[in-house]
């Protein structure tokens, strides 16, 4: 069965957003680790973890994903965003993982100028403070759009990040159909060609998550701007695609579409139904 949610707000409460899963007929999700444009995050009371825990069990939810914060740039060489950046990642990691949380994907972040390489260096050395090697959380690298001086449109970029990493068992990389089209990867065209890159250069093995979207902006614009599944420059059908691929549809789908839990319900119940689920 497709393990397939959305990215939701957990502003009233982890069970109460594991509740929301369950009523959008979905059977996974994502959440922020903290505020996504900020530093502020809260500590839920043990009570409230237990019956979020028994929710996501009783119901069989596939593996959770927490997305890091917008505001975390590990490629830059500006010592307070840096700073914060390794703070950000250490700490959300450490909570994350306490959580029960399988996945925590993160944007590796711009070099604004400093050069690729030097970018790559600091993501690295953050990660490297950060993760122990004794975690049972995976921390994903996203595949990014590749717009400014973003690291990560390529899945070269990826693979230099992992390889200068102490712990490169604990990195593995989450997939975005919307950046990876706008980075000029034609899922559309040729997705077996895409995916058979990816193995060659990273390992299948290594692909974690999906982030499921459709893209406002043609192939190669290097523009990240998501659509609705099958309202963008993606279409449905090679969506579809991407959720019946055999190397693709084991793992957990995340939709990000601009669309509310109502919204996200009436996606999902599409896709299921497209599917014949």
């Amino acid at each position: 069965m497709l393990t397939i949610g959305a990215h939701m707000s957990i502003a009233k409460g982890l069970a109460r957003t594991a509740e929301n899963v369950v009523a959008m007929e979905a059977n996974t999700m994502q959440i922020f680790s903290r505020n996504p444009r900020g530093s502020n995050f809260k500590v839920p009371e043990e009570r409230e973890v237990e019956h979020f825990q028994r929710i996501r069990r009783e119901h069989g939810f596939g593996p959770l994903l927490a997305h890091a914060p917008y505001t975390l740039n590990l490629a830059s060489n500006q010592d307070r965003v840096y700073e914060f950046a390794c703070t950000v990642i250490r700490e959300d990691v450490a909570r994350m993982d306490q959580l029960g949380m399988e996945l925590l994907v993160f944007h590796p972040g711009s070099h604004t100028g400093i050069g690729e390489k030097a970018g790559i260096r600091n993501i690295a050395a953050g990660l490297n403070q950060a993760v122990t090697g004794a975690e049972n959380i995976q921390v994903l690298l996203e595949t990014m759009s590749g717009k400014g001086t973003e690291i990560g449109w390529r899945f070269e970029q990826l693979r230099e990040i992992r390889e200068q990493t102490e712990h490169p068992e604990k990195i593995g990389i989450c997939l975005d159909t919307c950046h990876l089209f706008a980075a000029g990867y034609d899922i559309v065209r040729d997705l077996d060609g895409v995916l058979e890159e990816f193995d060659r250069v990273l390992g299948l093995p290594l692909l974690r998550a999906i982030h499921l979207n459709d893209s406002l902006m043609p192939l190669g614009s290097r523009k990240d701007r998501h659509a609705v599944i099958g309202g963008g420059q993606i279409g449905l059908e090679p969506l579809l695609a991407v959720l019946r691929h055999p190397a693709l549809r084991e793992l957990p789908f995340f939709l990000e579409t601009p669309r509310d839990d109502a919204g996200h319900r009436e996606e999902i119940r599409m896709l299921r139904e497209e599917l014949g689920e």
